[in-house]
């Protein structure tokens, strides 16, 4: 009895020094993770046709099984992405989205919440170290200018996008010019997009094109059910006609 708890001790010492070799080394050498894989998938030297085939059929797999892990991974960061968003975390919402799209490069809805974060953050690009310099802004608003130009190349009917984009340039880019074909397209898609319309008129004005600002504002005016914005719209437009009487 005390012989075979001696057999046992010496085993398990044996097996734990294995264990602390494997995981305290700072790499495995390739021909490791092949004798591992060997191991643990029952292949090794296939030589004849039916080895051959179970070999293909084993390691199809194992590629299948790491396909859906590295598809969830991409999941997981979009969804942590969306709850930081939410949360108006939207630094870390950033991050996550930008993993994501290593995952997704073709996905414009990541395209969107990158360009929706960045411009966020810009406001919150503070010059900390008080040098007289705004590049970290710039950067943010660069980032979220070419997120939504990405994610209009993959769906150029992307509505949020088109405002989003319309918004960036009339609002933060000062770029009022720029904004007017997103703006147009976006009414073609959802025409009753009042606040689309809105930052449309505004871009017609700033641009000199009054005639169709004021045209714009009264189609807010006739369409909109928000008495709110139908008083903005009725003070915009009076802003626009003496405008127009003053030139």
């Amino acid at each position: 009895m005390f012989c075979s708890k001696k057999r046992i001790f010496a085993f398990s010492f044996i097996f734990l020094s294995f264990l602390t070799g494997l995981f305290t080394s700072c790499k495995m050498s390739n021909k490791q993770v092949i004798r591992m894989q060997h191991l643990e998938e029952g292949v090794q030297n296939p030589t004849t046709i039916e080895e051959l085939e179970e070999a293909i059929e084993k390691y199809q797999k194992r590629v299948q099984d790491i396909q859906l892990a590295q598809t969830q991974t991409g999941v997981w960061y979009k969804i942590l992405g969306t709850r930081y968003l939410d949360n108006k975390m939207y630094g870390e919402a950033l991050k996550c989205f930008q993993t994501a799209l290593e995952y997704y490069p073709n996905n414009q809805n990541l395209y969107y919440y990158v360009g929706i974060c960045a411009s966020y953050m810009s406001h919150a690009a503070m010059d900390f170290e008080a040098r007289g310099s705004s590049e970290k802004k710039k950067n943010y608003l660069k980032l979220a200018e070419t997120s939504f130009l990405r994610a209009l190349e993959i769906e150029p009917r992307y509505a949020r996008v088109l405002y989003s984009l319309g918004v960036l340039y009339v609002f933060e880019l000062d770029d009022c010019q720029k904004a007017l074909p997103y703006l147009e397209k976006l009414l073609t898609i959802e025409k009753k997009h009042i606040d689309g319309m809105m930052v449309l008129a505004r871009a017609y004005y700033v641009t000199g094109e009054f005639d169709k600002s004021v045209q714009m504002y009264d189609k807010i005016i006739e369409t909109t059910k928000s008495a709110e914005k139908k008083q903005a719209a009725e003070n915009n437009k009076k802003i626009v006609l003496d405008s127009a009487y003053e030139k």
